[in-house]
This record gives C-alpha cells, structure tokens and sequence, in this order.
C-alpha cells in the first residue's frame, strides 16, 4: 500500500506524517464525528496516546476507536 505524506501544525510545529490513504479516511471520519479539525485530533492523539512514532500512535488510536464499535 502507498503512502499519503501531508503536512500539518502541531502545538506551533510544522510537521508531515505518512500514513495510508485507509487511515488518512478514518481520521477524517472521526475528526468529523468529534467536530474537530484533523490537525486537532492529531495533537491530542500525539499528547495523550503516543508511545513511539506518530504514525503508529495515530494507527492503533484509530484501531482501538473502530474496535470499540464492534
């Protein structure tokens, strides 16, 4: 699978993650269920959730929220 490189700000840094086109959807899925700009969920998720890389944190953060509605 390719990879989607985007840019975004976080807490005032401009950064860029690489994430599959899947992954880049289901951010904007939830973002848009939380009304909440993806940028936003992003930060939190790299606040609250992240253990290694971004792009891994951002994965199993969306794994866990899908998982929950099954």
């Amino acid at each position: 699978m390719n990879q989607i490189k985007k840019s975004l700000i976080l807490s005032g840094h401009k950064t860029s993650i690489a994430l599959e086109k899947e992954f880049w959807k289901a951010l904007e899925i939830i973002s848009e269920n939380k009304n909440i700009g993806i940028d936003k969920l992003i930060e939190k998720i790299d606040k609250k959730e992240r253990n290694g890389s971004l792009a891994s944190a951002i994965r199993v953060f969306i794994l866990k929220k899908f998982m929950k509605l099954n």
